[in-house]
């Protein structure tokens, strides 16, 4: 008897082929070919629709010899970054052919696939016919692939795979949808060109809205911007605007500060695409070009610049898209919402507008319970029922209206308790946050900055904002930029309606505080009182040093834990609960 063994049924290659979800990531499969090829140019040639025209993506990399053809191209599902390694050879770029596949995928929309190709003086050939593979019954090893092999010219390089016999039954692949696929994964790559049907593939071709603009910046002279906010509801890889000085793309795409803005839909973020031109930032360039100098006042001028028209341009297109979401839900809330009071159906459209904002671009079965929360959650204002009941006591007799001031206080009371037990769980949480190791200064940074009652009752009407932001980084950029960039700390300013300020240093919770930190703070202190009136500063972090002093010289400087400042909140919250529960009885 026969050793047994595993054989490759031919019809295994139509299966590989039917991997892909359209005919453009058919095509785009077939370029991360060409990617891995080194080449500098591809060139796609696209048939009109309804036509017998040919389908063809040709290049101008290493191409392939027959050997190579044979032991790399020809061998299914090779791992190509295990025998080469996760680089190309030639331009070291990151391999994306892993699975060993993509040489299939033209079959999706084509009978007939023929692969050309040049390498060191020799031109190879061979077709590959999806009926010859699904009507044979032999092992896929043994079928007959007789290539054309001919002598040309040793600078000849490059390869060509024509697809024929185009599936009639299928769309035909649309040039805009292909070109915004390819711009996603290439439309930041400088030694990488992509033609379709001729025309060089840029930012331009995302389906959306367009936006140039020119002006003359303080520090940097000339700059002209070009973007694109993208109407699709995918996120762009490498998104941002990309500065460019004298030709060259400066680092990684930036966002002008938009990122760190709370009135700015951060899932807009991913869906601007472009770059500005600014050769006069070429003196505060660094010197391995990977970014622009930190306190560049040029670079600050164009960033205020860059931020305003983006701004303005993603206005105008998500704008409307938020009418168009509000406007879909509308005649299902009208009703509701005409029940409402006036003083609070401007509350309840003013909260669904922020909603919308966040959300514009969910469909309708996630928005919709989201628009019911906010609803509901009006709707059912104990306030308004009891406020309601007190008018109405108002104008009948002196009794009713006393009873009715009577149990506005035992709704308050309940409100106050509802209250009180939601911010204890909050407090349990932010403890799990401040014991996983895990945690850094930021995350506490997030965690409280909207929640400083945990601090105590007096800091509950204490917020941060966009001015005090402004004054931090500010001073922060000029404190710890260049080499001291990674010194830098974590720190939150905020005030209350009487001016009176609190800065707040967010160390590790694994951080022991020691009398250094305690003079850091003073520093900062010291530096920002130039801006700011009266003001107190608080370090928090892990553990405090032995060798601290408990009563500091210093006033209003504070040194605490966090575990410290969880236990006196609970107790605090925890008493005020007991309080009221005692009152209500």
């Amino acid at each position: 008897m026969a050793q047994p063994q595993f054989r490759v049924d031919s019809r295994l290659v139509i299966l590989l082929s039917e991997n892909y979800r359209s005919s453009e990531a058919a095509i785009k499969e077939l370029v991360d070919n060409c990617w891995d090829a080194d080449a500098d140019n591809v060139w796609i040639r696209l048939p009109k629709p309804d036509t017998a025209d040919f389908l063809v993506i040709e290049d101008d990399g290493t191409g392939m010899t027959p050997q190579e053809l044979q032991s790399e191209y020809l061998v299914v599902a090779k791992d190509r970054i295990s025998s080469k390694g996760q680089l190309t050879i030639g331009k070291k770029r990151k391999v994306k052919g892993r699975k060993g596949i993509g040489k299939f995928a033209g079959l999706v929309t084509a009978s007939s696939m023929q692969l050309e190709t040049w390498a060191r003086g020799v031109y190879t050939s061979i077709i590959l016919e999806k009926g010859r593979l699904v009507e044979a019954s032999r092992d896929l090893e043994e079928l007959d692939l007789i290539p054309t092999i001919e002598e040309v010219a040793a600078d000849k390089h490059g390869t060509k795979v024509t697809l024929s016999g185009l599936n009639q039954n299928l769309r035909f692949p649309l040039p805009e949808k292909l070109r915004e696929l390819l711009i996603r994964d290439y439309g930041r790559e400088e030694d990488f060109t992509l033609h379709v049907d001729d025309e060089k593939v840029t930012y331009e071709h995302i389906q959306g809205e367009t936006h140039t603009a020119e002006a003359n910046i303080d520090g940097v002279g000339r700059a002209a911007l070009a973007f694109t906010v993208a109407e699709a509801r995918r996120r762009f890889r490498n998104a941002g605007i990309a500065i460019r000085v004298e030709g060259k793309v400066i680092g990684k795409p930036h966002f002008f500060g938009l990122e760190d803005s709370e009135d700015f839909p951060k899932s807009v973020l991913g869906k601007i695409y472009g770059e500005v031109e600014a050769d006069g930032l070429l003196s505060d360039v660094t010197a391995d070009w990977g970014t622009v100098i930190e306190n560049s006042k040029g670079y600050d001028a164009l960033r205020t610049w860059v931020a305003g028209e983006i701004r303005e341009a993603a206005k105008k297109v998500y704008g409307q898209q938020i009418h168009l979401a509000q406007a879909r839900l509308q005649q299902k809330i009208n009703r509701r919402l005409e029940q409402l009071p006036e003083f609070k159906k401007v509350f309840a459209q003013r909260a669904l507008q922020r909603l919308l904002q966040k959300y514009y671009d969910e469909p309708d079965e996630k928005l919709e319970p989201l628009v019911n929360v906010v609803l509901e959650a009006i709707e059912r204002d104990e306030y308004y029922f009891i406020i309601d009941k007190i008018d109405k006591a108002k104008r009948s007799d002196i009794e009713s209206f006393a009873r009715a001031l009577e149990e506005s206080s035992f709704v308050e009371l309940s409100m106050m308790q509802h209250q009180l037990t939601y911010r204890l769980r909050l407090i349990d949480e932010f403890e799990e946050i401040v014991v996983n190791p895990a945690t850094l200064e930021k995350h506490a940074h997030q965690a409280l900055e909207n929640r400083l009652w945990i601090f105590g009752p007096e800091y509950s009407l204490k917020s941060s904002n966009i001015a005090l932001k402004r004054i931090a980084e500010e001073y922060l950029s000029t404190k710890f930029s260049g080499i001291r960039a990674s010194k830098r700390p974590d720190l939150l300013l905020a005030n209350d309606l009487l001016g009176r300020h609190s800065l707040i240093e967010f160390k590790r919770p694994n951080h022991t505080l020691t009398h250094a930190d305690y003079l850091q703070a003073i520093a900062y202190r010291h530096d920002l009182l130039a801006n700011l009136r009266e003001m107190e500063v608080i370090v928090i972090g892990g553990k405090r040093d032995k060798g601290v002093r408990t009563n500091y010289t210093e006033d209003d400087v504070k040194l605490m834990t966090f575990l410290e400042l969880i236990s006196h909140a609970r107790s605090q919250y925890n008493w005020l609960l007991a309080q009221l529960k005692q009152r209500s009885e």
